[in-house]
């Protein structure tokens, strides 16, 4: 038997322990581990010279536009930046143009994406308008449903308790996960009307009325609204804050279906560094200040943490650079950074590679249920990516596979260079460069229990 590839003299992270194997791939799955001498023959043969062989990241909360908002970024350029920063599978929010909101624009993005994607993707769903189509939805295999409560986007009513408790409940009973970006609609608008008619447009203004009771009142409100609702997965995007983290801890403690995420920018830029970042740095949340950073890192240490997710949100420079803070787009590039910065994390031990790992790739599959994915084992999918682990290099925004070419991580040192990255046992960046099709990539369908 000749199978697809053989990747020789890696150092590979296997449950927990760095371990000198080989790799045999067919049919895009990892078919053996062992020593070289056992591996088949194979049509591709692969030196990889003793650099560190890691899980593809999983990453559960990237914006890639494409569709009406393709000037901001597209799917080719959306996954090339995925594969370039060692992502081999993201998960698209659904805030797009059109909105993703129906079995049909859900389907029609599917196929739209499926031409050019260089990882794989899977796509969450806002809530219909009609919630007898949420049983569509997730037949179409939405990875789940993402609520926005910071403002209206979509059909459904984000003030009224008993409108989300029916969404969730329906939600539930699909095996239907449910993402949120918990910061509260009421006391947020309520202040940035209040700025706006006095004319206040400055950082500060941005930074008081997206302040830490905004996300705390959020998560309360919905922790409470979904205290006794069965089967329900929820998990709460970007938490910034101690006060959040905590409660949803509690939550967590309890037994329920709680989970969470942070981002690389959340744990490593605080509320100061506004002054010379300026907003091109601008998020919603916003940063934070020293304490709440310090929070999200206890977060990891003790394992409430479940997830860091990039929260890839690109944008053309001139909707960075408004004259008003409230026309300013918020969010920022993160596929191509998120990896490099944690590992370079990771050499200053602020956590550990298991630690990396699980946050970046076996949580992210577990919570989202993608099976044969986030680990390296015999049987699951070559999503694989190599690192030059203690190669220095300094991170570079104008080289971005992304259209947005900025970063409030440019020109920052970091330790380990992705040098590979495998979708589906296919090698798609070598060296920092592209050197596979535009449909390498799979549509990921969330499969119901």
């Amino acid at each position: 038997m000749i199978i697809d590839s053989v990747l020789i003299n890696a150092k590979a992270y296997l449950k927990g322990e760095i371990v000198d194997c080989s790799f045999a791939i067919e049919e895009g799955k990892i078919l053996k581990i062992g020593k070289e001498t056992h591996m088949p023959k194979a049509d591709q043969k692969t030196d990889l010279h003793n650099l560190l062989v890691l899980p593809g990241v999983i990453d559960s909360h990237v914006h890639l536009r494409d569709e009406d908002k393709a000037y901001k970024e597209s799917f080719l350029t959306g996954t090339a930046a995925a594969a370039s920063g060692g992502v081999t599978t993201v998960l698209d929010m659904p805030n797009n143009s059109p909105l993703t909101m129906t079995s049909e624009t859900l389907q029609n993005r599917m196929e739209i994406a499926e031409r050019s994607a260089l990882v794989n993707i899977g796509f969450y769903c806002q809530f219909p308008a009609n919630m007898d189509e949420i049983k569509a939805i997730a037949a179409k295999g939405a990875v789940g449903f993402k609520l926005f409560m910071a403002e209206p986007i979509g059909a459904i009513n984000i003030d009224d308790d008993v409108t989300l408790v029916d969404a969730f409940k329906q939600a539930a009973e699909s095996d239907m996960p449910v993402a949120v970006h918990a910061e509260d609609h009421t006391l947020l608008k309520k202040t940035v009307d209040d700025f706006k008619l006095r004319h206040r447009d400055n950082m500060n203004a941005f930074l008081k009325a997206h302040d830490e009771n905004v996300e705390a009142a959020a998560v309360d409100r919905l922790l409470q609204i979904t205290a006794k609702i069965e089967k329900l997965q929820l998990h709460f995007c970007h938490v910034s804050t101690e006060r959040a983290l905590n409660a949803i801890a509690g939550d967590e403690k309890s037994g329920k279906a709680v989970t969470c995420e942070v981002t690389p920018h959340h744990l490593l830029l605080k509320k100061d560094d506004y002054e010379h970042l300026g907003p091109r740095a601008l998020t919603m949340p916003p940063l934070r200040t020293k304490e709440n950073v310090e929070a999200l890192w206890k977060g990891i240490a003790e394992g409430t943490v479940d997830i860091i997710g990039s929260d890839h949100a690109p944008h053309a420079l001139q909707e960075k650079d408004a004259s008003s803070i409230w026309d300013v787009k918020v969010g920022i590039p993160g596929l191509e950074t998120t990896l490099p910065l944690i590992l370079t994390a990771v050499h200053q031990k602020r956590l550990t590679l298991a630690q990396a790992i699980k946050l970046l790739s076996e949580r992210p599959a577990e919570i989202f249920q993608l099976a044969n994915r986030g680990n390296l084992g015999q049987d699951q999918i070559a999503d694989i990516v190599v690192v030059d682990f203690n190669q220095k290099y300094r991170l570079d925004a104008s080289k971005f596979k992304s259209k947005a070419k900025f970063s409030p991580f440019d020109k920052w040192d970091a330790q380990g260079k992705i040098v590979k990255t495998y979708v589906n046992g296919r090698l798609i960046m070598d060296d920092d460069e592209i050197v596979a099709k535009p449909d390498s990539g799979n549509i990921i369908r969330r499969k119901r229990a």
